[in-house]
Order: C-alpha cells, then sequence, then structure tokens
C-alpha cells in the first residue's frame, strides 16, 4: 500500500479508541488553554462520532452474519 493510499484510509477503532483515550486524559489533567480544550473536545466528538460509525457497521456485518447462519425456521402465528 502507498503512503498516498494509508493517508485516505478512514481510521480504525483502536486508533480512534486510543484518540479518545488520550484527549480525555489532556482534558482531565486541566492543563489545556480554553481554545485548546475546545479544539480537543471537538476532535474527540468526531473521534466518537467515527467509531460510533465503525460500530454501527460491525453491529450489521454480525447481523447479516448470524442471518446467513442461521437454518432454523420460525413458524409463523397469528394470535
Amino acid at each position: 500500500m502507498s503512503n498516498a493510499t494509508e493517508a485516505t484510509e478512514a481510521p480504525k477503532f483502536e486508533t480512534l479508541m486510543d484518540e479518545l483515550e488520550t484527549i480525555v486524559a489532556r482534558l482531565e489533567r486541566g492543563e489545556l488553554s480554553l481554545e485548546d480544550s475546545l479544539t480537543a473536545f471537538e476532535r474527540g466528538v468526531g473521534a466518537s462520532q467515527a467509531a460510533g460509525k465503525l460500530l454501527d457497521a460491525a453491529e450489521a456485518r454480525v447481523d447479516v452474519l448470524v442471518r446467513a447462519e442461521s437454518t432454523e425456521t420460525i413458524p409463523f402465528h397469528e394470535d
């Protein structure tokens, strides 16, 4: 893979979680200026949203796999 391709790939879930942990630690220390805190918070929100999208996609993949593996038929009953 070329460096250009790597730069355009979406971050991995683990990378996003590491970034979030770092941001939270910096914010909790209280050593950042207000402007730097806001910038860090904005990055954290973006990383959180990206991680959420990756989790949603993973959940959808698992759901498809579970449904594909299910060979049990469930009878339809009207009550």
